[in-house]
């Protein structure tokens, strides 16, 4: 076991945060309590933009929480730290966009992990799996999640059997958005990430705050917050240097120069 569970590489503005616990890159409370901190310092960075979550090795991208751990007498309501389990789940206001580079098997709260990023690119070698029901433990985030981003009847089949979900699968079912050969998995990430980048940050922080303050919503009590101004990063955005920017680069035939402000 490695003394070091997360190697952080930060690139310009493009954070990797690699889960590195052999054999099976497993999530304890420590663990967990540590990725929420990366991330809450990510979120808070003006200078990072976008962030790809990761494991080592080609086996596993995630095996979830750490069953020995468990079993050693941690129970499964441990302190997860600010972010939930994994550090993503429940981190409030984490208005960049996060890329998860599955390289492998994403199992438990490995999946969960995976599902609580924007994008999934996967391993073509990669499988997905919901087993807590075999040993008697609630998949609590992927029950809430997972029917909300995959067909109910998708979700119910992978939470009632714990059956595994291939790659291919989960692509045909909009799980993930690619699926690629292992060598080429971390070259794409890093493509979209940079691609991120260099987007507009006021306007992806404008998105990702408007679906979560929204989903719950019916559509016209959607657009009434928004246009009663409930929802701050959109104001932020309108407000902004940004929006101005746009335009003018349009006008001036030159790519827009994006200040985040």
């Amino acid at each position: 076991m490695t003394d070091n569970p997360l190697h952080i590489k930060r690139n310009g503005a493009i954070l990797e945060v690699i889960l590195d616990r052999p054999k099976a890159n497993a999530i304890d409370g420590a663990t967990s309590r540590r990725m929420g901190q990366v991330f809450t310092e990510f979120r808070d960075d003006p200078e990072l933009r976008v962030a790809i979550v990761t494991g080592a090795g080609e086996r596993f991208f995630s095996a979830g929480w750490d069953l020995k751990g468990a079993a050693e007498g941690e129970p499964p309501d441990t302190d997860y730290g600010v972010g939930g389990f994994g550090g993503l789940q429940e981190l409030p206001g984490l208005n960049k966009p996060v890329i998860a580079a599955v390289n492998g098997m994403a199992v438990g709260g490995g999946l969960e992990l995976a599902i609580s990023c924007d994008l999934i690119l996967a391993a073509e070698h990669a499988r997905f799996a919901l087993p807590e029901i075999n040993v008697g433990v609630l998949a609590d985030a992927a029950s809430i999640k997972l029917p909300r981003r995959i067909p109910f009847h998708v979700s119910m089949d992978l939470l009632l059997t714990g059956r595994w979900m291939e790659a291919e699968e989960a692509a045909r079912w909009g799980l993930v958005n690619e699926t690629l050969p292992s060598g080429e998995l971390m070259n794409r990430a890093r493509e979209v990430a940079k691609l991120l980048a260099s987007g507009p940050p006021l306007v992806f922080a404008a998105i990702k705050e408007t679906i979560r303050m929204t989903e719950n919503l019916n559509e016209q009590d959607a657009f009434d917050l928004m246009h009663g101004k409930g929802i701050p990063a959109v104001n932020t955005l309108y407000a902004s240097e940004d929006l101005q920017e746009g335009p003018r680069a349009f006008a001036e035939k030159r790519k827009p120069t994006w200040k985040g402000r």
